[in-house]
């Protein structure tokens, strides 16, 4: 009898280390919101409940020193990067870190931002808009001129592009679309460069400003917390996507895969529209009450931008000069 137990003991460790060495591991670098990941993760892992699933949550400057770091090692821990600074991936193209994968959930992609060989493909359109303390701003902004007006005056704020890639990329697209001159027109009227993106919708939220170039989810979160913020879209449309990437040379390539299909489906694109940013799919619900635009009407309004030049020594100019113009103390 006790042979009997001890082979059977030996048939079941045997079996649950034959399963734990079958189950696919993945590790996603991300700078999503914890709470985003983490009900992706667990709609994933509903569908694919062998996958060992494994989030690294920072800001894009940290998850690519994290990534420069592993590949100098020799040995990379990332399976998939996903984040909103598109330059990086237009880097990390060209450098061979990125494996090519056009998931079958591509072709219903609608995107500033469409890299034609597969190596990177946007899971969200991150949108910023006019964020407005309604205390304060009774009639809601329709251009982004309006905010240089008398209501505004020395209480409209803007993100430190050198802190947060969403201000840089706000920025940059405000630019393209007047010149310098907009922000030069806002430096007149009294405007302000906070810190983060977070800052300055917190310092609208407590009336410290009155408004400010807001992100989407962000901005939302707080109203649905009883905040009196209220957000504007003027039709031209600042949208940044953010890419999703398989990294090359991965172990869990099939894994890899599963999770960016997961993502561009219509159950993964619809957790990131609950969350109160663009979908990149045009057949999601948004949510109820949302100021969100439609997705393809996002698309085709977009302010054009140049990704693949916005990084190295261009953005380092473009940040000298933004500080230039809206220094505090000018």
């Amino acid at each position: 009898m006790k042979k009997f137990f001890a082979f059977l003991m030996l048939v079941t460790m045997l079996f649950v280390s034959s399963a734990a060495m079958a189950a696919e591991k993945l590790t996603v670098y991300t700078s999503m919101k914890d709470s985003l990941i983490g009900e992706l993760k667990d709609a994933f892992l509903k569908q694919n409940p062998d996958v060992q699933f494994d989030a690294y949550v920072a800001g894009a400057g940290k998850l690519m020193a994290k990534i420069a770091a592993e590949r100098q090692s020799g040995k990379m821990v990332a399976d998939v990067l996903w984040h909103s600074e598109v330059p990086d991936f237009y880097q990390l193209k060209a450098q061979g870190v990125l494996e090519a994968y056009k998931s079958p959930n591509a072709q219903y992609v609608d995107s500033p931002v469409i890299d034609p060989d597969g190596y990177f493909t946007p899971a969200r359109n991150g949108t910023l808009g006019i964020v407005y303390n309604t205390r304060f701003i009774k009639e809601a902004p329709k251009t982004w001129k309006d905010v240089l007006g008398p209501d505004y005056k020395d209480a409209f704020g803007v993100a430190d592009p050198a802190l947060s890639g969403t201000a840089y990329g706000s920025a940059a697209a405000l630019v393209n679309l007047y010149g310098w001159d907009y922000f030069k027109d806002m430096q007149k009227n009294g405007g302000i460069m906070s810190q983060g993106s977070g800052q300055v919708v917190d310092d609208t939220a407590m009336g410290d400003l009155v408004a400010c170039i807001g992100v989407d989810y962000i901005t939302m979160a707080k109203i649905e917390k009883g905040a009196t913020l209220a957000m504007a879209y003027p039709k031209e449309t600042i949208v940044l996507p953010s890419p999703v990437a398989i990294i090359k040379g991965t172990e869990n390539l099939s894994a890899a895969k599963k999770f960016v299909d997961f993502l561009l489906s219509k159950e993964g694109q619809q957790i990131i529209a609950n969350n109160y940013t663009l979908p990149v799919r045009d057949d999601v619900e948004l949510p109820a009450g949302s100021p969100l635009p439609k997705p393809h009407d996002a698309v085709v309004n977009a302010i054009k931008l140049d990704f693949e030049k916005m990084s190295g020594e261009g953005k380092e100019a473009f940040i000298k000069e933004f500080k230039e113009i809206l220094r505090p103390g000018k």
